[in-house]
């Protein structure tokens, strides 16, 4: 019975003292310093020991000036020979309030001085330093902590002072510490460097990492700085001397994968590098002895040639895709050229026929599960081409039963909508897509947010759906390549539905269509309409983003293009552009730093 009451107790004065605790940060933290003081002065009585209650009961006396008191209280703290070494920080900090500072610098001094004692305290007084933006002070501890106990490593931290100093050289050479170390992922790392440099391969702060790394290298000869150099030149967009780097490592690692080539030509060929694009996947196909690398490479130089300023036409790249049949077959290892050859055929020479009977034929392998999808998924939208929409409809609705769980079942379920409005059954394609507003891919939700919104507005205003069957077919007619007559029957909604909510669906679709036909200013025109009329409809910070876009990467007008990304940072912080949106804008508007 005894034990029973005094366990009571116990949790009764455990309580009492949380709540205590709780009430004291609680006022402290709406700064209500008076009453915060009378629970901290409690807390400290009852618990002595504990210096998150003593730190807290010095910041009441600093808030409310009572720096007597805070004095009075430390002198008595760090009279204990076990004494946290922070105490002679608080106190140091408590003279610089009252402009004191040699009395402070004596304080301070002492705190450090403790890490002689014992270098583990090397983090608390650097990072308390920190608080209190006493910058040279916690490098000095966290330095002197490392150099009595090399063990320690606090490159982290002293990079993150070295950058508010703006020394950036050390801030670097911390950084790369860690990278050389293991001490911390690559990508964290980088992401924290990427803050301090520009696209510009002149700016101060590039031609400094530049310059570390090279120092590093000329030390240590480690593949390493190879491999950060090739980063640093990516961000630049200088994927020539990205090359060159890659092709080092690739040396220097017995030849064993080409893995990181093919990834910098994929980044070379999305940024329309087709020159060094090609460069680099040539070398992959001369230098490859994996049969999918090599054809992989093969499929990309391709899609160059395709994409490219030297075009070729359709008959040559026929014959080059008949000549990758006839040397890799058709093989479940080798699906990707069957999809891209069908693909060729539908899209590029409008013959889908034949890349039907293709892909027929490849179903018929020994495939996966996800290799069937794959193929499945191409079927479907050669079908869809071709408005054959129930049999695309049959392929993608097995896909999103076999897959439910997955990306790739979430974008066939996705083609069902998009299927079911190209057909004009617009109810069916709305219930697919009230399922796929929850998507993990951000981009399927925002793509059937934005299609949802438009059969759902437009549906509720015209019982008959004209306008909205004629947007149907637009889209379609672009679906197909047919841009130019894409941009005629948008014009007829533009002209005949005036007025309507379709109006602002139209004006971006023709936008992005006339901006494919480089019919610039014309696509220009209709963004601006958009913004102009509609500013709180749904498509404003897609027209934003397009005339950003539009002026950045195409008219060169920056200082227009920083304007439409601004836009979207302050208006539009829930839209699907606004990480880009914000990166371009500080890329435009100079930064080096966060």
């Amino acid at each position: 019975m005894r034990y029973i009451l005094f366990l009571i107790s116990f949790l009764f004065l455990s309580a009492a003292q949380s709540q205590e605790d709780f009430l004291a940060k609680q006022y402290f933290n709406d700064g209500d310093y008076e009453k915060a003081l009378v629970f901290y002065e409690k807390l400290v009585e009852k618990k002595p020991r504990r210096t998150d209650y003593s730190e807290g009961l010095v910041a009441c006396y600093q808030q409310l000036e009572r720096y007597e008191d805070a004095e009075k209280f430390l002198l008595k703290k760090i009279e204990d020979s076990y004494a946290f070494p922070t105490f002679f920080i608080e106190l140091g900090y408590n003279y610089t309030l009252q402009n004191q500072p040699e009395k402070a610098t004596t304080y301070y001094d002492n705190a450090i001085a403790k890490i002689d004692e014992n270098p583990n305290f090397g983090y608390s007084v650097g990072y308390r330093f920190q608080k209190y933006a006493l910058l040279d002070q916690a490098v000095l501890a966290y330095t002197r902590a490392m150099t009595l106990k090399p063990e320690l490593n606090y490159d982290f931290q002293l990079a993150r002072i070295y950058g508010e100093q703006g020394d950036i050289e050390k801030m670097y050479q911390s950084y790369l510490n860690l990278i050389y170390e293991g001490r911390t992922s690559r990508s964290n790392i980088l992401r924290n460097i990427d803050d301090f440099i520009s696209e510009d391969p002149s700016n101060a702060n590039n031609v400094l990492l530049r310059k570390v790394l090279l120092k590093n290298a000329q030390k240590n000869p480690d593949i390493l700085w190879n491999e950060l150099l090739s980063w640093l030149f990516i961000q630049q967009k200088q994927y020539n001397s990205a090359f060159s780097q890659e092709k080092a490592i690739y040396k220097r690692t017995d030849e064993t994968s080409l893995g990181r080539l093919e990834n910098l030509g994929q980044i070379t060929l999305e940024d329309e590098d087709y020159e060094n694009a090609t460069t680099i996947f040539e070398y992959i196909v001369d230098n490859s002895n994996n049969p999918v690398s090599k054809l992989n490479a093969e499929l990309h130089l391709i899609d160059i040639e395709l994409e490219g300023t030297s075009r070729k036409k359709p008959d040559a790249v026929d014959k080059k895709f008949q000549a990758l049949v006839s040397e890799y077959g058709n093989q479940s290892r080798t699906l990707q050229l069957q999809i891209a050859y069908a693909n060729f055929l539908t899209f590029k020479k409008e013959t889908p026929a034949p890349a039907i009977a293709i892909l027929k034929e490849s179903l018929e392998l020994p495939l996966g599960r996800m290799g069937v999808a794959y193929v499945k998924l191409a079927l479907g939208d050669i079908l869809v081409y071709d408005q054959k929409f129930n049999q695309a409809l049959i392929y993608f609705t097995q896909i999103q039963k076999s897959l439910k769980n997955d990306v790739l079942g979430q974008d066939a379920r996705f083609k069902v909508a998009q299927t079911s409005f190209y057909k004009g059954d617009f109810n069916w394609a709305l219930t697919q897509l009230k399922v796929l507003r929850g998507s993990t891919s951000q981009l399927i939700a925002n793509d059937a947010m934005q299609l949802s919104l438009l059969i759902s507005d437009n549906s509720l205003e015209d019982s008959t759906q004209t306008a909205l069957k004629k947007y149907a077919r637009a889209d379609l007619l672009a679906y197909q390549n047919k841009n130019k007559q894409a941009i005629e029957v948008l014009e007829d909604i533009l002209q005949n539905h005036k007025g309507e909510k379709i109006e602002d669906e139209a004006l971006l679709k023709q936008g992005e269509l006339l901006e494919a036909q480089k019919s610039y200013e014309s696509a220009e025109f209709n963004y601006k309409k958009i913004v102009e009329f509609y500013p709180d409809g749904i498509l404003a910070d897609d027209a934003h983003f397009a005339l950003g876009e539009l002026y950045r990467s195409i008219l060169n007008e920056p200082e227009k293009a920083k304007n439409h990304y601004e836009k979207i940072i302050y208006n539009y912080q829930d839209s699907y552009y606004f990480p880009k949106a914000r990166k371009h804008f500080r890329r435009l508007r100079g930064d080096a730093i966060n």
